[in-house]
């Protein structure tokens, strides 16, 4: 397993180092859960379960800046409001998914 950049004692005590550590299941499991995955996990997105306070907060909060929008028109209001509409508009189908099915 040289590589020829070491000189062979300390290749012989890295190949030993190396060895421990892929017999350490506990490293390897916590190794393992550090890796980044190459896409993002929805299991996390569809999972959520959102309360109705949460809900009423954000309602309102998207009316709010949708009527700043509308009498300002100022960019940073209606990107504002681009940016909650959309989160607010799950979080409210995502109660009501609850609240049908139970």
């Amino acid at each position: 397993m040289s590589i020829g950049r070491l000189p062979d004692h300390e290749q012989r005590i890295l190949d030993e180092v190396e060895r421990a550590l892929r017999r350490d299941r506990r490293l390897d499991r916590r190794l393992r859960t550090l890796r980044l995955a190459r896409r993002p996990d929805l299991t996390r997105v569809a999972a959520y379960r959102p309360r109705t306070p949460t809900v009423l907060l954000l309602l309102a909060l998207a009316v709010t800046l949708m009527v700043a929008g509308i009498v300002t028109s100022e960019p940073g209001v209606l990107w504002s409001f681009a940016a909650v509409w959309p989160v607010t508009l799950f979080a409210v189908f995502r109660l009501l998914c609850r609240w049908t099915k139970g």
